[in-house]
This record gives structure tokens, sequence and C-alpha cells, in this order.
């Protein structure tokens, strides 16, 4: 996969905005110098941070269909620190949720080597400016369960409350 930056190495993935070059002093510049030599490695420098940048960063789209995060992931099968996973994001409009069990297909091909690593989302009841984050731990019988199956999001709604809509994400590794 190739080079894969380390926290400490390079924290936040944020690409330094105070570079200027003098595009005028290109000009004067004899491309046989040394001085020339030092503007390719680091311009080489600049443009190789901005592709690590990039690689690495997290994509804030939040799609539903299935979308390629930018997310990595450790391998537990693999003692190769690079040796990574990509991970995966699709929003599911579970829509409305009555009290009880709500099942909306997310229409996903899970198999076994699946793993999720986040399974979060909301519930809006817009008429009464109620919000409520999934799943929701309540009092002892006052929760919403949110659950995954090989073919359903599941969310059991027994806080008492009736939502006008409501959202899933999932976040999950293929392999």
């Amino acid at each position: 996969m190739g080079y894969i930056p380390t926290q400490q190495s390079n924290t936040g993935s944020y690409v330094p905005t105070t570079n200027i070059w003098d595009v005028a002093r290109l000009y004067d510049v004899d491309i046989n110098s040394d001085e020339f030599r030092e503007l390719l490695v680091r311009l080489y420098q600049n443009v190789n941070n901005i592709t690590l940048v990039l690689n690495t960063k997290d994509s804030a789209f939040y799609l539903e269909q299935e979308f390629a995060s930018g997310q990595i992931y450790f391998n537990p099968n693999s003692t190769d620190p690079n040796d990574l996973r990509p991970s995966y994001r699709i929003i599911i409009d579970t829509g409305a949720l009555a009290a009880g069990v709500n099942a909306t297909n997310h229409n996903l091909d899970i198999t076994d080597t699946w793993t999720f690593t986040k399974i979060i989302g909301a519930a809006s009841n817009s008429g009464a400016l109620l919000y409520y984050p999934l799943p929701f731990a309540g009092t002892s019988s006052n929760n919403i369960q949110v659950t995954v199956s090989g073919t359903q999001v599941i969310i059991n709604n027994q806080s008492g409350q009736i939502f006008n809509s409501s959202y899933i994400l999932l976040e999950y590794l293929k392999s």
C-alpha cells in the first residue's frame, strides 16, 4: 500500500499554508545550479506531503450508497504495520420510528469477514423539537437499541417516543 505516516509524524494530516514560491525568481535561476536542485527537492517534499495528507484524510461524504471513507485500520492478521484495511460507510434512512421493533433493509452484501466499527445515528420528532441519539440509553425500560443483521438495520424503540425520521451511520471493514 505504500508508506503510511505514523500518528506522531503527521498528526492530524494538515497541509501547511505558509509555503510561498516566488515565481519571478524561477526565471533567474540557472537550472544547473545547486539552488535550482534545492528548489526541486523542496517542491517534491511539498507535493509528497500533500499526497500523504490527501491519502490519509477521512472524506466527509455521508451517502446512501457504500463509500470508501478514507479511514484505514490495522490488520489483526498481519505483523506488517503497513498492511492496513480500508473502511467503508453508508447512511441508512430508517424513516419514522414507531414504538417497538422497526426494521429497514440496508442492501449490503455482508459476509462473515466483515467487522462493523461504528453503528450510530439519530432520531427526530421535528414537530416536538425532540432529538435522540441512536442507540439511546435511558432508564431501565426506556432504551433504543440498534443492531445490524445480514439484511437489515433493526431499531427497537422502547423510549416511549415516536419519531418522524431517523438515520443510521454504518462504518465497516470488509476483511
